[in-house]
């Protein structure tokens, strides 16, 4: 069964800093383990900050990354594809959520990771996504950052 880890982010934080740096520290760690990432990041602007943030945010390197378009190179794959859509078979390991929904396609990982911003409205959609698992009996672990 799927696990489901939520973490939450101080409310003193700043709207989408914070939730981009918990992004790459997430991802990193992930990638470090050998665990393949299909980050959900619906909104285009946030996207866009992520897979720049993922250039740049190790010291001397990068993490491994593509945008998902739905064709796959056919080099080695990156660790981590950032996209919207139905994720390749390539990237069922951890789904790192930043809808404020859940995705049909969730039950097909073996990790769901959910982060939760400080704003009231962010707080507000995660609760119904917690609630959503949690009626369906899905193992869920929280986080306070």
């Amino acid at each position: 069964m799927t696990r489901i880890d939520f973490y939450i982010l101080p409310e003193a934080t700043l709207p989408t800093g914070d939730t981009v740096m918990t992004v790459c520290r997430l991802c990193d760690k992930a990638v470090a383990s050998g665990a393949r990432v299909y980050l959900r990041a619906p909104e285009p602007r946030l996207a866009e900050e992520i897979d720049g943030a993922l250039w740049s945010f190790r010291q001397g390197g990068f993490i491994s990354h593509e945008r998902d378009t739905g064709k796959l190179s056919e080099d080695p794959q990156p660790s981590i594809l950032i996209g919207d859509g139905e994720p390749p078979a390539t990237h069922h390991g951890i789904l790192l959520n930043l809808g404020a929904d859940v995705p049909l396609y969730f039950s097909s990982f073996d990790r769901v990771l959910e982060i939760v911003p400080a704003s009231a409205a962010d707080r507000a959609s995660s609760r119904l996504r917690y609630k959503f698992y949690r009626d369906r009996g899905y193992e869920i672990n929280t986080n306070n950052l």
